[in-house]
């Protein structure tokens, strides 16, 4: 019989929403709004689509990928204001309770880690660690099967780390996605178009590209010095500028690094979108 699992990957503005079968193929899958959660609107909304798919299908769990960090009873442990009055939403066990299913309950950036790991660009690895760059950045780290978040579930929060006295600045205040926005808001360029221009060495775009590359190595450099992962994925939109995003990325950490010491294999992650779908239901195919 074909195991069917039902998958929501929460985000701050869109909750995104797919059965997946036994060969990892997605189906039934649509999307809606957060709501900002007002007035309770995500856990809602689940419970809601879940009371709709059982009528519909037979399922044999249910996967949540979902922003914030999550508490070892499945619970929102905590909610940065991307997401109003989400902290302390009980998402497994009203699940659990209204579904009768086992509900596994992951943060984003671990599912996407654990979706690459899955069936994407981390098939096989046994040490990986993801960096995803968007609106901040956040990491996570997969040890042998183990995701490694800390005794307080707030390891990894790299966004926060490498804090400039000078500037006031932390980490992902410089490097992140949306701040590489920000500096191309007077060109009126978005962030692809400037790969683009960077690529044919336009200027000023490949400045601009070569310090935010830099900025994002000083963080990667931290990040194989300590852990040493076999492979480091960068995942986030910008992962789709692929091997030229990499070249750079290499390039920038090689002052950051001891000649010779460091063996780790830069990747970008694969998945897309799919990857926190694929890392919510990613413990059932263990």
């Amino acid at each position: 019989m074909n195991k069917l699992y039902l998958a929501f990957d929460i985000g701050g503005t869109t909750i995104k929403y797919s059965l997946v079968d036994a060969e990892l193929h997605f189906s039934a899958g649509d999307r809606c709004s957060t709501e900002h959660n007002r007035d309770g609107h995500i856990l809602k909304q689940l419970q809601s689509i879940t009371a709709d798919y059982q009528k519909k299908y037979t399922l044999n769990g249910i996967g949540i990928s979902t922003a914030g960090i999550v508490g070892d009873e499945g619970q929102i442990q905590y909610a940065g204001p991307t997401i109003p009055g989400y902290q302390g939403t009980e998402l497994k066990k009203v699940l659990v309770q209204q579904s009768g299913l086992p509900v596994i309950v992951v943060n984003d950036v671990d599912a996407a880690l654990l979706g690459e790991q899955l069936a994407g660009a981390a098939q096989g690895k046994s040490a990986v660690y993801c960096v995803a760059l968007g609106t901040d950045i956040g990491g996570a780290y997969l040890d042998h099967g183990q995701l490694l978040n800390g005794a307080h579930a707030t390891a990894n929060s790299l966004g926060y780390t490498l804090y400039d006295q000078q500037s006031k600045t932390n980490y992902e205040q410089r490097a992140s996605t949306l701040t590489l926005e920000h500096q191309l808001v007077d060109l009126k360029t978005s962030v692809p178009v400037a790969f683009d221009k960077a690529r044919q060495q336009e200027a000023p775009f490949t400045t601009i590209i070569n310090n935010w590359a830099a900025e994002v190595a000083t963080g990667l450099a931290n990040i194989i010095l300590l852990f040493d992962p076999e492979i480091l994925l960068i995942g986030g939109a910008v992962s789709q500028q692929g091997d030229f995003l990499l070249a750079l990325l290499n390039r920038a950490l090689k002052p950051l690094l001891p000649p010779d010491l460091c063996q780790t294999e830069l990747r970008v992650t694969q998945l897309a979108d799919r990857a926190q779908l694929f890392g919510a239901v990613a413990d059932f195919y263990n």
